[in-house]
């Protein structure tokens, strides 16, 4: 029989590995976003172009698109304007790029590498209008393939 003490314990435990759960998986998520924006910004400035800087709403906006994605099962911009509307991005222009992948092809280099060899992809990383982006990846099975990282890209200028 359990005393009162070891239930509050169990209790405790319980709750920790609930609590830091989401932590945990927000930790990989966010070393994966922190891994592409280094990326993207390594890439513009080898080109001439300047970093650009993470914006919260542009962020908001990448994320929700990604979960969608990964829980739609579906890999689509959508209606992008009205994305951009629903989130309040401001600004005069935005763009959007699009990846998923497992395994090494889920990486940030891959992820460059894919943007850099289609032309409409090359054209947004390389945009020089750009001061600002987010950046929201979904981690789960999509498309029938588990672990994989369903990435958005959100640009926009001033």
């Amino acid at each position: 029989m359990f005393g009162k003490k070891q239930v509050l314990s169990v209790c405790a435990v319980v709750f920790s590995v609930f609590a830091l759960a989401p932590a945990a998986g927000a930790a990989v998520r966010s070393s994966a976003v922190t891994s592409l924006l280094q990326a993207v910004n390594q890439t513009r400035v080898a080109h001439g172009l300047r970093p650009l800087r993470v914006d919260r709403t542009l962020v908001r906006a990448a994320q929700s698109h990604s979960t969608e994605m990964l829980q739609g099962n579906f890999f689509a911009h959508g209606d992008f304007h009205g994305r951009m509307v629903a989130f309040h991005v401001t600004g005069p222009v935005a763009g959007e790029n699009l990846a998923w992948g497992n395994g090494p092809y889920a990486s940030a280099s891959s992820i460059i590498s894919e943007w850099l060899a289609s032309p409409e992809h090359r054209a947004n990383l390389l945009h020089a209008g750009w001061t600002r982006i987010g950046i929201g990846i979904s981690r789960g099975t999509f498309l029938g393939n588990g672990g994989s990282s369903v990435v958005t890209a959100d640009f926009a200028g001033r």
